[in-house]
């Protein structure tokens, strides 16, 4: 379509107002009802123009982007009442166009309230698609919609340059996610944290997240979990021109779940980083140089978040990027200042450290100069010498990693979690009042079959009994830790966790075979030294499973139920095959009572202790 066509068609889109509005709804995590609905408007079905993204993109070359970002904010809202529709009315709009003349406060009110529509009931997501350099005017005029009840959201935090200052200047109420840190959520540790974190900020801002691209219902469990209020994706529902005032039936089920979700975990820990992993190959300028020519270096690198100050090569301050353009784009700015000195612009106490720095120091560096230095960045030298720059976006990046991979310390044998995460899943388990099982797994008769067949096999014997825990068990409900040697723990959430066991109990008795010795396996054993230096007949290696339900009130902490876990094993240890004992705990008063019941020999048969009131 050549220029002169795509004019005439986006001409004949305003005078027949050929626009039509689709409502995606966008689902309250916290009460599992919709809250509103995201208009997503589209061009004529038999036009190139379809596309919201080609539409706009035709708007800005001819010029018309103002009375067809106009016509879809109309159409959206006339759909919306038509319809009767419940909850808020999402619009996406780009910063340019609030200080059109639609957009201001008073004309917006009025054509709402003549419209049908209540002015609390419209929320603006304002899209990155534009940058945005006059931040404080676009602070003010949203203070002026806020101020007659219209609402302001941030769309897909995550995907532009200037999000986080956006956000902080901004003040919405709602921040949307991008669907990029959503998709695979589950799996994905670094996402997992990012996320974490941005709503540690939401909360603390007064802002509530939309995580976005939900698909999955392990996505979505992981999202509530997380503490997210709003969600929206094609699991709660699809963009249609009558939208449901539900979501779906599987993401009702999934919300009205009491599971919490396993979080996923991080590889091998990796070593301390230094500031060089930050580094960022910036030119910088003398303290001398015109402004005009840092303005030249700020326009042809796009992603260069500051300029460094420097003289001899020593540095002696940064120019923000921000606030360099800031000042610049207001009038006669650059026939006032460009042939100047730019160290007029120049923040002469910038932080500065050295390429060697570790990044944990780096962060303590950041915290302490303040929240400015965290957005402007920083400095890298070596020996003395400007090297670079570090932004702190990257920073947190790095922290994040560095956090998850701490925070999942992992068995270097099996990869799974060690005690800290499984301490951590507990807590989380009993701090949200779910039942689960608590599941100690235990190798019978290892030390000697070490001796005899040394610590290669003994590892693979451990590997063998990991491999099939994880296989038997669901990845999104049951958390697998490796407590250390041969001592694995499971917190289940399946309500079939004993037939689960019971399959492990089974599976491992035919597979530890292949690694004994065919005259072994006819003797049932073989002998072996003691400490005292005598030849014993030692069985070979079992299997015992200790499980403790855990219901709500019954425990306070991690170490009581390890405690239990750790007993209810000891019971099944009691006899010489592989075996699974159960153990029953009726609480009163804090004090129980064993009764009759004890474990039972045979392969992967049932032993139950009964415990009653006193």
């Amino acid at each position: 379509m050549n220029m002169s066509d795509m004019q005439g068609a986006l001409s004949e889109i305003l005078a027949q107002r050929k626009v039509v509005s689709l409502y995606q709804p966008i689902v309250d995590l916290r009460e599992g009802r919709v809250h509103g609905y995201e208009a997503l408007s589209r061009g004529p079905s038999d036009s190139a123009l379809h596309s919201p993204l080609a539409m706009l993109r035709a708007a800005d070359h001819s010029g018309l982007q103002a009375g067809i970002e106009q016509l879809c904010v109309e159409t959206a809202v006339h759909g919306f009442v038509a319809r009767r529709l419940a909850g808020k009315l999402f619009v996406n709009i780009r910063p340019a166009r609030l200080f059109d003349p639609f957009f201001k406060p008073e004309k917006l009110a009025g054509f709402l309230n003549s419209a049908g529509l209540r002015p609390r009931q419209l929320v603006l997501e304002i899209t990155e698609s534009d940058p945005v350099l006059e931040y404080t005017a676009l602070a003010g005029v949203v203070e002026k919609l806020r101020a007659v009840s219209i609402e302001m959201a941030m769309d897909d935090l995550g995907e532009g340059f200037s999000s986080l200052r956006l956000w902080s200047e901004l003040k919405p109420s709602y921040v949307k996610i991008d669907k990029h840190f959503i998709s695979g959520l589950n799996q994905d540790p670094v996402k997992l944290q990012f996320v974490r974190s941005l709503q540690q900020i939401a909360e603390k801002s007064q802002s509530y997240i939309v995580a976005e691209g939900i698909e999955m219902v392990s996505e979505l469990a992981m999202v509530k979990d997380l503490g997210i209020a709003f969600g929206q994706g094609y699991l709660l529902g699809r963009p249609t021109v009558m939208p449901p005032a539900a979501p779906s039936v599987e993401a009702a089920q999934c919300l009205a779940r009491s599971a919490i979700s396993v979080f996923p975990r991080a590889g091998a820990v990796r070593t301390q980083q230094t500031a060089q992993r930050l580094l960022i190959e910036a030119p910088s300028v003398d303290s001398g140089t015109p402004s005009e020519q840092v303005l030249e270096i700020l326009q042809a690198r796009e992603g260069l978040h500051a300029v460094a100050v420097v003289r001899d090569d020593i540095p002696v301050g940064m120019i923000s990027r921000p606030l360099f353009l800031d000042q610049f784009t207001r009038h006669f700015s650059r026939e006032l200042y460009g042939r100047k000195s730019c160290s007029l612009f120049m923040d002469d106490a910038p932080l500065v450290v050295d390429i060697g720095t570790l990044v944990s120091e780096l962060a303590e560096l950041v915290v302490r100069k303040g929240k400015q230095d965290f957005s402007d960045g920083f400095i890298i030298t070596e020996n003395g010498r400007y090297r670079g720059l570090g932004s702190g976006y990257d920073l947190m990046r790095e922290i994040t990693e560095m956090q998850v991979v701490a925070a999942r310390y992992a068995s270097p044998l099996t990869l799974l979690p060690g005690n800290v995460p499984i301490h951590e899943h507990t807590d989380r388990l009993l701090a949200a009042g779910v039942d689960f099982v608590a599941a100690y797994f235990d190798l019978d008769h290892f030390k000697p079959y070490n001796d005899v067949y040394g610590y290669r096999k003994g590892d693979e014997l451990i590997q063998l009994l990991a491999r099939l825990i994880t296989e038997h068990c669901d990845a999104n409900l049951d958390f697998v830790g490796h407590i250390g040697g041969d001592d694995f723990i499971v917190l289940f959430q399946s309500t079939d966790w004993e037939w689960r066991c019971r399959q492990i109990l089974r599976q491992f008795d035919s597979s530890r075979l292949a690694l004994f010795l065919p005259e072994h396996v006819a003797q049932g054993g073989y002998e072996s030294e003691n400490r005292r230096g005598r030849m014993i007949f030692h069985a070979l290696v079992t299997l015992s499973i200790g499980a403790v339900p855990v219901r709500q009130g019954c425990f306070q902490q991690h170490l009581e139920v390890e405690r239990a876990a750790s007993q209810a094993k000891k019971m099944a240890k009691r006899t010489e095959e592989s075996s699974l004992f159960i153990e029953r705990r009726h609480h009163a008063a804090g004090q129980h009572e064993l009764c009759d019941g004890g474990a039972q020999p045979g392969n992967a048969r049932l032993a139950e202790a009964c415990f009653t009131d006193f």
